[in-house]
C-alpha cells in the first residue's frame, strides 16, 4: 500500500491557505523540521502558534530539529562556502550519522505525514531531500506529494 509524504513551506502563503493544502491532502501529523522555529519572521508558523491551529484542526504537530540542518551547514551555505550539491550530501551525512532511519518508523506510523519548512517550493529546502532520503531508504512505498 503506498502512503503519502507530503512537505510543505509555509513562505508565499496565509495561513487559510496552508491549512487547505494540509486538509486537502489528508495530513494528520505535521513535522516541523526547521532549526529555529520561534522567530518573528516565521509569523502564523511560530511553534506555539502553529501547534495551537493544528489542535484546532485536528492535526497533530512536533517539532524535530533532528531532522533539521544544523546551523554550521546553514551558514556555510548562505556565505557561499559550500553549494547546493555539497549542502545536500552534508546534510545527507548528518542524517545518517543522526540514525533517523531508527526514529522514523515512529514518527511516519501509519498516519499521512507532512514535513514543514519555511521555503515555499521544495527544490530550493532541505525538506525535499529528507523526503527522498526517506523514500530511497527507510519507505520506498512512499509517494513524495509537494504541497505548493
Amino acid at each position: 500500500m503506498t502512503t503519502d509524504l507530503c512537505t510543505i513551506g509555509f513562505s508565499s502563503k496565509n495561513l487559510r491557505r496552508f491549512v487547505e493544502l494540509l486538509e486537502e491532502n489528508n495530513v494528520q501529523k505535521l513535522v516541523d523540521i526547521r532549526l529555529h522555529n520561534t522567530s518573528q519572521l516565521a509569523g502564523y508558523s511560530k511553534k506555539d502558534d502553529l501547534e495551537y491551529v493544528m489542535e484546532l484542526r485536528g492535526i497533530e504537530y512536533i517539532h524535530e530539529p533532528l531532522l533539521a540542518p544544523t546551523e554550521e551547514i546553514f551558514k556555510a551555505y548562505k556565505k557561499k562556502e559550500i553549494n547546493w550539491e555539497e549542502f545536500k550530501e552534508q546534510y545527507i551525512d548528518l542524517l545518517k550519522e543522526r540514525k533517523i532511519e531508527e526514529k522514523i518508523d515512529d514518527l511516519m506510523g501509519s498516519k499521512t505525514v507532512c514535513l514543514l519548512c519555511s521555503e515555499h517550493k521544495p527544490h530550493t529546502c532541505h525538506r525535499s531531500f529528507l523526503a527522498e532520503y526517506i523514500n530511497e531508504h527507510l519507505h520506498s512505498d512512499l509517494r513524495v506529494v509537494h504541497l505548493m
